[in-house]
């Protein structure tokens, strides 16, 4: 259904037929996203695609948040990633989704074709580097989460992730996290009891101040860096 969805926008715009938009930068492949994809809203834990479900398209955040989770055979869910504004999501290495994909909140998000960008990057040389970048990027993300679900304890855990959301966020020291404690415990692999009990040693040990349940100021950023050597 949801992707029909994303098919039936996608279908009915002609990005031959708009015009430039200022300030797009069209050797990049954001600005190249921007020409050619449509914008679709989602409303706070919508879907966007499914596990399994053809990876047809691109998607790049335009406002709101992204989360890619997985439920595994047991039925716990595991979030695998979280996409902020002006970040790529479902690159794939295969022809299908292994993820699935929702809106953390309400978000639009711009949906293009994964066949034009491959075919874009085979005749531009600049765009198949920023893809390979991008790709590699990804790839370093999923390894960085492997690291720290298998080899962290509860307090590096949380010290890497809030270390993972500082650069994304607009306020410096200050993060506005979107996500609730149950998506950083599915990210984590921990309970919503040990990520509030590790948030509340963490203000304790001054590392940390919590303004309030989803705002968090990094009081010692030398702290949690050495947590999370």
């Amino acid at each position: 259904m949801l992707m029909r969805r994303a098919s039936a926008a996608v279908a009915t715009q002609n990005p031959r037929c708009q015009s430039p938009r200022s300030g797009i930068d069209i050797n990049s492949i954001a600005g190249s996203m921007e020409l050619m994809g449509t914008r679709i809203s989602y409303a706070r834990n919508e879907e966007i695609f499914g596990e399994g479900e053809p990876a047809e398209y691109l998607y790049k955040v335009v406002s709101g948040s992204v989360r890619s989770c997985k439920i595994l055979d047991d039925g716990r869910r595991q979030v695998t990633g979280f996409h902020m504004v002006g970040e790529v999501f479902g690159l794939e290495p295969d022809d299908e989704h292994q993820f699935s994909a929702e809106a953390v909140n309400d978000a639009v998000v711009l949906v293009v074709k994964r066949s034009a960008i491959i075919g874009l990057a085979a005749r531009d040389a600049d765009i198949a580097r920023q893809l390979w970048a991008m790709t590699a990027r990804e790839l370093q993300r999923v390894q960085d989460h492997m690291l720290v679900l298998g080899c962290m304890g509860a307090k590096q855990r949380v010290a890497a992730f809030l270390l993972q959301m500082a650069p994304r966020s607009s306020r410096g020291d200050e993060i506005e996290l979107p996500m609730t404690r149950q998506d950083i415990a599915d990210y984590l692999g921990m309970t919503i009891e040990t990520v509030s009990r590790t948030m509340t040693q963490l203000e304790k040990d001054a590392a940390i101040g919590l303004a309030s349940a989803r705002r968090i100021v990094l009081r010692n950023r030398a702290a949690l860096t050495t947590l999370n050597a």
